[in-house]
């Protein structure tokens, strides 16, 4: 859990610290800071969905018929 909370708060960091960088802007920073890793985290969810389907489809190709 350490290691995960570590990420999130890099993430967090990178995500106001490029907002703020490219727009001088301490509000767009703190919405990119919230936004991007939200979106991603969505994202990541359905990632995860469609890789396991594939995942599935590969394992039942693998496996031999019954005889």
């Amino acid at each position: 859990m350490n290691k995960t909370l570590s990420f999130a708060i890099l993430h967090f960091a990178v995500a106001f610290t490029l907002g703020y960088l490219f727009t001088g802007s301490l509000l767009v920073g703190g919405m990119l800071a919230l936004i991007e890793p939200a979106t991603n985290t969505v994202v990541f969810h359905f990632h995860e969905k469609v890789w396991k389907r594939i995942e599935a489809r590969r394992a039942a190709k693998a496996m031999p018929l019954p005889a």
